[in-house]
């Protein structure tokens, strides 16, 4: 088992019409890594909404005669999924597309509620019909329920998300406007920028602008909305607090570990320079003597060069990943499915026959994988395996957007260090300490629940035992 992250959001808004489901597409692509079951993108063609949604990667969702068929239009957003709420059908992609007495709205979502099973019982039993598993469209009925008396639409934003308890950052389109929102704790990234022709792109992350031709301009800020809505010709950018109660920011900080894209810029950090910092700490607080430093692609290679530096032991590539094997691939008959690692990863021979191998990667979850690899290197003749860890044991679920599993399942919470090495078959194991997470963050604040069990928000009990999915299905049933 893998960690997955819940999914990425893209905006694009400007004045004249153009192409915009292009530039989506493009944003899209480089949030690929956040989400590989369903996208999609719509596009406001002066206030008609066109939109494409399915399961699948981008490069499969949108052909060319997909993206042809889409307008020009003034704006677009777009989403990429990896479902931790809702299940993996048409029904729960996004963008979810909303019309209501007011007029159109689009809505595109990274995170998840913690309430959103409450908030969903008080919509129902007012006489909400819901089509989907998603707590995206609780939000969506929220927005617009507060717009059938708010004065604007991003008056109705301000209140609905007042209500919303947990993890959110979303891009929202209207008729008329674009608005980004980032929940006050600032558990999920979200920033902004401008292309040269004037217009402004909201994503995730930043290598999403620059793969758009965009500026970079700041990250949004925890608590905060922002409106583009077109006046006189020009983009008028209004940033303005959500009503929400002011807290302390709590950034995940596996954003940093894992999750980003390594070109990516998130609240002023680096995310390459924090995965370097990762690398040099496990260095110096724990060593080994070696031949080689290796790192697990692709999240564990710049934790590698980092443990590299610090250590002086040589960098090589020592496992090389099948690009061609995504979230899609699938064994052929039973026998072959434990050899699922084996086609995704490969070692190269030369630089593992003999040598003594410090190993970096940036998680165990399960354990099942980091076992495999290790078999993998054992049978290319490692002489010996000293696995380094990039992130701190994982120990406790996560209710913000990340896909780690209950507690029951998480090698880290049921064996200590020295039973886990002996399970995965390594001569030494050894985790990032967590008193050092601090710096790989810039020393800003960040969330490390799913290490320590200390939940920002209150998390109700029956979402501590189940996934917000199963409870709907055990109460529908």
């Amino acid at each position: 088992m893998g960690i997955h992250e819940e999914c990425g959001v893209f905006g694009v808004f400007g004045t004249e019409p153009q192409n915009v489901a292009g530039i989506a597409y493009y944003g899209l692509y480089s949030l690929q890594h956040r989400g590989q079951e369903s996208c999609g993108i719509v596009v406001n063609d002066d206030g008609v909404f066109a939109v494409h949604k399915d399961l699948g990667l981008v490069g499969d969702v949108f052909t060319e005669n997909v993206l042809s068929d889409l307008p020009e239009g003034y704006a677009a957003i777009g989403h990429v999924r990896y479902g931790t709420t809702g299940a993996s059908t048409r029904e729960n992609c996004q963008p979810l597309t909303v019309n209501h007495q007011k007029g159109k709205l689009a809505v595109a979502h990274n995170g998840n509620l913690t309430n959103a099973l409450k908030l969903r019982d008080e919509l129902e039993l007012q006489g909400a019909i819901f089509h989907t598993t998603s707590d995206t469209e609780t939000i969506c009925y929220l927005i617009t329920k507060e717009r059938l008396t708010a004065k604007s639409i991003e008056e109705a934003v301000c209140r609905a998300v007042s209500a919303l308890v947990g993890a959110y950052s979303l891009v929202i389109m209207s008729a008329t406007k674009m608005i980004a929102v980032r929940d006050p704790w600032g558990f999920r990234p979200l920033c902004y920028g401008q292309r040269e022709d004037g217009s402004f792109v909201i994503a995730s992350e930043s290598c999403a602008l620059d793969a758009t031709g965009a500026r970079l301009i700041r990250d949004v800020k925890p608590g905060e909305m922002i409106v583009f809505s077109c006046e006189a010709g020009s983009v008028r950018v209004q940033h303005m607090k959500t009503s929400c109660q002011t807290v302390s920011k709590k950034l995940c900080i596996f954003e940093y570990i894992y999750f980003a894209r390594p070109d990516s810029v998130i609240d002023g950090r680096s995310v390459h320079a924090a995965r370097l910092e990762a690398g040099r700490i496990l260095a110096a607080d724990h060593p080994a003597e070696a031949d080689v430093v290796i790192g697990v692609p692709d999240s564990g290679l710049d934790a590698a060069i980092g443990y590299s530096q610090e250590s002086g032991i040589p960098y090589e590539i020592g496992l090389v990943k099948n690009k061609y094997v995504g979230r899609s691939f699938i064994s052929p008959c039973a026998s072959m499915r434990s050899d699922t690692v084996r086609i995704k990863l490969s070692p190269v021979r030369s630089v593992i026959d003999g040598k003594r191998v410090v190993l970096i990667d940036d998680s165990i979850v399960r354990g099942t994988t980091s076992r495999r690899i290790v078999e993998i290197l054992r049978e290319a003749g490692a002489a010996e395996i000293h696995l380094r860890i990039s992130s701190p044991p994982f120990k406790h679920p996560c209710f913000y957007g990340v896909d780690i599993d209950s507690e029951e399942y998480l090698i880290a919470n049921q064996h200590s260090t020295p039973e886990i090495a002996e399970m995965i078959g390594v001569d030494s194991l050894a985790f990032l300490n967590a008193g050092s997470l601090g710096r790989l963050s810039g020393n800003q604040d960040f969330c490390s629940a799913c290490f320590n069990g200390d939940y920002p928000t209150e998390i109700p009990s029956d979402l501590r035992k189940d996934r917000f999915e199963k409870k709907l299905s055990e109460r529908e049933n």
